[in-house]
């Protein structure tokens, strides 16, 4: 039923009620999202330079995510033999990578008056680098081959044991000395983080993700369109 969902025939077919849906719900989180950031404090450390967080957390969460579903729907185009789950790993690849550059260049922009410097070759920061160049030799490697299908196998292979990366990002201030500060929210003991700043922050991520499902929407169907130019 569900592998149902993955063909071009029916993805056509529903995408008229997708696209709206996610057009509005990016619209309405993006309207509370800026009202809670107005309303954030400021830190006692870091002052209104911890505003920088609402868009560096979600950012850096959504790389991520976007990563693992990238590598997910890529093991599944090998277990179910479905070109369309290439399909779909290629589409969000574009976006995944959008992330993690809005992840490193607003880190490198917070760092500065935390840190003192833009870049430290730390294991949170190095690992996040790597991840970018992750993005990018994958999104390089499915137009380097004259045989798309080809392609999108190497690099299929290629997210997938990048996918260990995933973790090594997540684990690496807990087992590494870092400047980048530990995790506030998935961690034991609790979240630690002021109620008045979560608020906010789960809105941004909503924002992030509502506006990922749009375009990830968007680049599925022009892929689908030029798969079909591709045929005729």
């Amino acid at each position: 039923m569900i592998i149902q969902l993955f063909k071009f025939k029916n993805f056509e077919k529903n995408f008229r009620f997708f696209a709206p849906f996610s057009l509005v719900c990016f619209v309405g989180f993006l309207a509370l999202a800026i009202l809670a950031i107005l309303q954030s404090p400021d830190d006692y450390q870091q002052g209104n330079a911890v505003r920088m967080m609402y868009v560096h957390v979600p950012a850096a969460w959504m790389a991520l995510m976007v990563y693992t579903l990238m590598a997910l729907f890529n093991l599944c185009g090998f277990v179910w033999k479905n070109p369309f789950f290439y399909l779909i790993a290629r589409s969000i690849a574009s976006i995944g990578v959008v992330f993690a550059f809005i992840t490193l260049a607003t880190g490198a922009i917070w760092g500065k008056p935390i840190w003192g410097a833009w870049w430290v070759w730390d294991a949170r920061l190095t690992s996040v680098l790597i991840l970018f160049f992750l993005y990018l030799g994958y999104i390089i490697l499915l137009d380097s081959f004259d045989d798309r299908e080809k392609g999108e196998k190497i690099a299929a292979i290629i997210s997938i044991v990048g996918f260990i990366n995933v973790p090594i990002i997540k684990f690496s201030v807990e087992y590494w000395n870092s400047l980048h500060q530990p995790a506030s929210i998935l961690r034991k003991g609790g979240v630690a983080i002021n109620p008045a700043m979560l608020k906010p922050l789960l809105l941004m991520f909503g924002v992030y993700f509502s506006y990922f499902v749009f375009l990830s929407l968007l680049n599925v169907k022009s892929e689908i369109l030029i798969k079909k130019s591709s045929r005729s």
